[in-house]
């Protein structure tokens, strides 16, 4: 699952929304629930939004 490099707000969307798609959001959600695997999906992407910023 490839994410985008960027901070934009547009791009830490599409982040989210990549991660929604993808085995492991369906496995974190059959394990720990729905808003666990919401609330990694979103870490996952600002996470990837710190590292772009920060490699600047």
């Amino acid at each position: 699952m490839p994410l985008k490099k960027g901070n934009s707000k547009k791009i830490i969307s599409e982040n989210i929304s990549e991660f929604h798609t993808g085995k492991t959001y369906s496995a974190t959600k059959n394990k720990f629930g729905k808003l666990k695997a919401d609330a990694q999906a979103i870490a996952v992407a600002l996470t990837q939004a710190r590292k772009s910023k920060k490699n600047k």
